[in-house]
């Protein structure tokens, strides 16, 4: 089987900005623990601050890139996955371009003026909390998608794995992405994202939901999903399942809902029932930090998927993955995986 360009995932490509900070600065900036908000004007003296206040480390992140890097990672086939997103033309735009190339990932960028997007990373006990500053994130154009050579990934591509924070970019991209997948019967997948995806990009997030083959998420996103849409209940194995029967635009594949739920067992849902499947449990010293654990979790995931291996492996693979990803500062791996 021909692996290169296999997976393409298309996203946010955003600088982390990651500290370990005290309770002040989450309440003096009204951060909420394990959460991911979008930044307002209130939040944009925090990355200064950030910098001048704590001791900060540069990671290159953006939840989709994240998945993605960690799926080559996995892979271990050079080329084998691809990734579209915009970038500013600046040294930030520039350390993105290199760390994806050392991470083996084929990026086509589209760039723009305006500077490189950032997500301030607070890490508190180990919990991480997400303040984005998409800035040139939140230019990427269809446009771009359209060029031949962009155009060219989507062909070559048999799955796709799209976070539900582009919904908040370009839902025109994620519409030709997710109607050419449906048409050529291949895997499109995307994530819940955060609880403001689900409540506030309800409709764009519904409207792309026909079209996906994998739902992921963790338990917060699938109880702020299940409220958004009236269903009344708390239960994550419920709204797993809910979610995995909701109505889908191609019969060529059913639909299986993946939700994390931190340390408790992963939820699968999938042809009307549910199976739960442990995780890999850490003791506490050794936590680092819990910055891209999902994407990490998606990215192993996907890694056993496209090589056709039952779910699952998949699953087990993505424990692996984020077991490794938490142990470390941002979602940064080391030099070769020794999963089995």
């Amino acid at each position: 089987m021909e692996y290169e360009g296999i997976l393409l995932g298309m996203g946010n490509p955003l600088l982390d900005i990651s500290a370990v900070v005290d309770q002040d600065f989450l309440n003096k900036y009204d951060i909420k623990p394990n959460n991911a908000i979008l930044a307002e004007d209130k939040h944009l003296p925090m990355y200064e601050e950030m910098t001048s206040k704590y001791n900060v480390e540069f990671i290159a992140g953006g939840a989709t890139q994240n998945s993605i890097k960690v799926a080559q990672w996995m892979l271990q086939i050079p080329g084998a996955t691809s990734y579209m997103g915009s970038i500013g033309k600046d040294r930030f735009g520039e350390e993105m371009k290199k760390n994806a190339k050392d991470a083996g990932v084929n990026v086509h960028y589209y760039e723009d003026e305006s500077p490189t997007g950032t997500c301030a990373v607070c890490v508190l006990d180990g919990e991480r909390s997400l303040v984005a500053n998409l800035s040139a994130a939140n230019c990427y154009k269809v446009d771009h998608l359209k060029q031949p050579e962009n155009w060219a990934l989507v062909e070559k591509a048999k799955y796709f794995y799209i976070a539900g924070f582009f919904l908040t970019v370009s839902p025109e991209s994620i519409q030709l992405v997710a109607e050419h997948a449906a048409a050529k019967n291949k895997v499109f997948s995307m994530n819940l994202s955060a609880p403001f995806i689900c409540e506030f990009f309800k409709d764009q997030q519904e409207k792309f939901l026909q079209y996906m083959d994998f739902v992921f998420g963790n338990e917060t996103e699938a109880r702020t999903f299940s409220r958004v849409h009236g269903w009344e209940t708390d239960n994550v194995e419920e709204i797993a399942l809910k979610i995995s029967q909701w109505p889908k635009a191609s019969g060529t594949h059913k639909r299986i809902t993946v939700i994390t739920q931190g340390a408790d067992p992963v939820v699968v849902a999938e042809d009307g029932k549910v199976t739960l499947f442990p995780v890999i449990l850490l003791p506490k010293e050794k936590l680092v930090d819990t910055n891209g654990a999902g994407d990490a979790f998606v990215g192993g995931f996907l890694s056993q998927l496209v090589l056709e291996k039952p779910i699952a492996d998949c699953v087990k693979a993505g424990c692996y993955a984020s077991n490794v990803i938490i142990q470390r500062p941002g979602c940064t791996c080391p030099e070769k995986p020794d999963f089995e």
